[in-house]
């Protein structure tokens, strides 16, 4: 659960680590009369849950009242990675002399924690492990083992500091690492902490992921008006709808409509969609023994869907019956109707009943079934696959 910049310099504040003192609002004037009290140059920064800001055109440096209102009206007007922005950061434009990335993860693969830090900061860290690995400093920790000064330093030093820039750095490092554990966090990350020309090192940004499965231990979250967020981001509009109708759902950036069965065969189907050169637009999870009217509800979030080009139905009989599912996509045809091709295959328990049940509805309304290609077990999942990718690629 991502916290937004803002919120994350408060925890830094309260931590010692430090941070300039900015003002968040909600409009252009607002933004005008905060950066007027702040004082001139400001930087204007969208508050979003998501990275890629700054190349969306979400960060913006002002020099006067008439450039605030103007580029602040332009940051709102923005969608950055689907979420829209609805709230600006007000903040000193800093004259910055150097810039170095510090963070602290969880090594999962090893079962530890990791103090990172990088000599070049304001970049993708995970670009730079990529092509630069040598460029990034690890230190490991025991799950239970404390940080102690000499780590700071320790870090500092590998990452090519000294004099009073090791001095400034090496508390930081540990203070980070302490408020990563102190809030039980799965991520915590200051990209870029930068020294100014007067010799001050602020960290310029902050990123803080929760783990909102601790979030009953820590209170002073909740005093701040957080509640339980998206994983990246804001809820999207249908994942809220989603979540109202008691169904797992997430937006993807593909352009096929996943429509599965259970989690499990959910994941194979978007493997498969990968494998043949097509991008899911969605993960869905129908749960075990859906109805028909559940059934119905999840066609609509991808039918609704303006991304989605084609859907691609998915279904393994278990403990859900393929003849229910069966029921519930002729239910959504009958009260909804389908405005793009649909390509669906049924397997497993009652598939039989379930295909005998899509001939009915389609003998008694041809025209409803137009768009839909219905399968059993006798067609491989693979060929539904490739067929569910050539029809997303003819409609591009």
């Amino acid at each position: 659960m991502r916290l937004y910049e803002h919120e994350g310099k408060v925890f830094f504040g309260k931590h010692k680590i430090p941070v300039s003192q900015g003002k968040v609002v909600t409009t252009a004037d607002d933004a005008a009369k905060a950066a007027s009290e702040i004082g001139f140059p400001v930087v204007i920064k969208a508050q979003i849950l998501t990275g890629g800001r700054g190349k969306a055109g979400g960060v913006k440096i002002a020099k006067n009242e008439a450039e605030v209102k103007s580029l602040a009206a332009q940051i709102l007007a923005l969608t950055i990675k689907g979420y829209p922005v609805q709230k600006l950061l007000i903040e000193p434009a800093l004259e910055i002399e150097k810039e170095i990335y510090l963070g602290v993860t969880i090594d999962r693969a090893n079962y530890k924690l990791v103090l990172i830090g990088c000599a070049e900061g304001g970049v993708e860290i995970e670009e730079t492990a990529k092509n630069a690995p040598g460029k990034i400093v690890k230190m490991p920790f025991e799950i239970d083992e404390p940080i102690y000064s000499y780590h700071g330093i320790e870090m500092a030093k590998r990452l090519g500091l000294s004099g009073n820039d090791l001095k400034e750095v090496a508390p930081i490092a540990v203070r980070l690492f302490n408020l990563f554990k102190k809030l039980d966090a799965k991520v915590v990350e200051i990209n870029p902490l930068v020294r100014t020309k007067d010799g001050k090192w602020l960290a310029a940004d902050a990123r803080i992921a929760l783990d909102d499965d601790a979030l009953f231990r820590h209170p002073e979250v909740a005093e701040m008006g957080i509640s339980v967020r998206h994983e990246e981001g804001e809820l999207t509009a249908r994942e809220k709808t989603a979540r109202e109708w008691g169904i797992p759902y997430v937006d993807l950036d593909g352009d096929i409509g996943m429509f599965p069965g259970g989690a499990g065969f959910g994941i194979l189907g978007n493997d498969f969609i990968h494998y043949y050169g097509g991008k899911p637009a969605n993960f869905m999870d129908s749960g075990g023994g859906p109805s028909p009217e559940r059934i119905a509800k999840m066609l609509v979030l991808l039918d609704e869907n303006p991304n989605v080009k084609v859907i691609f139905g998915a279904r393994f009989g278990g403990i859900s019956r393929c003849d229910d599912f069966a029921k519930g996509v002729v239910q959504f045809l009958r009260e909804h109707g389908l405005s793009k091709p649909m390509v669906v295959r049924m397997t497993g328990n009652k598939w039989e009943e379930g295909v005998k049940i899509f001939g009915q509805a389609k003998s008694e309304s041809p025209d409803l079934f137009k768009k839909i290609e219905f399968h059993g077990i006798e067609t491989p999942i693979e060929d539904i696959s490739q067929r569910a990718v050539a029809l997303a690629k003819m409609a591009s």
